[in-house]
């Protein structure tokens, strides 16, 4: 079963999942939250950043009150979709597009955890929530500065605001990107190779 069946993709994210958890923890017990415990990996472009993000990946947010736990309603169902999903096809499917469902599954699954429990169990709830279950923000640490600065007036919406190009992710984050982008890039060949269900019949004449 581990060898041909679905058991590899879920252990797989499952993997991931766990990676996840234990680099948001460590920034969690080990930095400073913000610019004081910044550290630079490569120059100022690539940096950790301890910051918390009370929305969706890469700082989006969905609405006040109620909002957070609609989304994190959401993400459940999409987990539980995608589980499913992958079980459904572990059969026919290419098998590198079944490797970046369960890394879409993994990082999701990571997000929904912090969302879910980190209000409670590391009190990262915003003082406003309703409730700290399912409003517990998520740990970002991952910073790519390419270039921060004030965009011109003349711009709609951000125009004359102070700007970062690229937005602060977690591992989970970039889990979903590298498994959505891959498919993304390859999703003819995934087709192509889909191994068909049923053999047709030989052609007896």
């Amino acid at each position: 079963m581990f060898k041909n069946g679905v058991t590899k993709y879920y252990l797989f994210a499952l993997s991931l999942i766990a990676l996840d958890q234990i680099i948001k923890l460590l920034v969690y017990y080990y930095m400073q939250p913000g610019l004081l415990g910044e550290i630079k990996i490569f120059g100022n472009w690539f940096k950790l950043h301890y910051t918390l993000n009370p929305g969706m990946a890469f700082g989006l947010t969905l609405g006040p009150v109620y909002g957070k736990i609609i989304l994190s309603i959401f993400r459940m169902i999409a987990v539980s979709a995608i589980a499913y999903y992958i079980y459904t096809i572990h059969k026919t499917a290419h098998k590198t597009y079944l490797w970046c469902m369960a890394a879409i599954l993994g990082g999701a699954i990571g997000n929904v955890m912090d969302s879910t429990f980190y209000g409670v169990l590391l009190q990262n709830a915003p003082y406003d929530s309703i409730t700290p279950w399912f409003h517990g923000q998520v740990i970002d640490m991952f910073y790519l500065d390419i270039w921060e600065g004030y965009l011109p007036d003349y711009l709609p919406l951000w125009g004359g605001e102070y700007t970062a190009l690229w937005p602060i992710f977690n591992f989970a984050d970039a889990s979903i990107f590298v498994g959505v982008l891959i498919i993304l890039i390859f999703q003819k060949k995934f087709l192509a190779e889909t191994v068909p269900t049923e053999k047709a019949p030989a052609n007896e004449n």
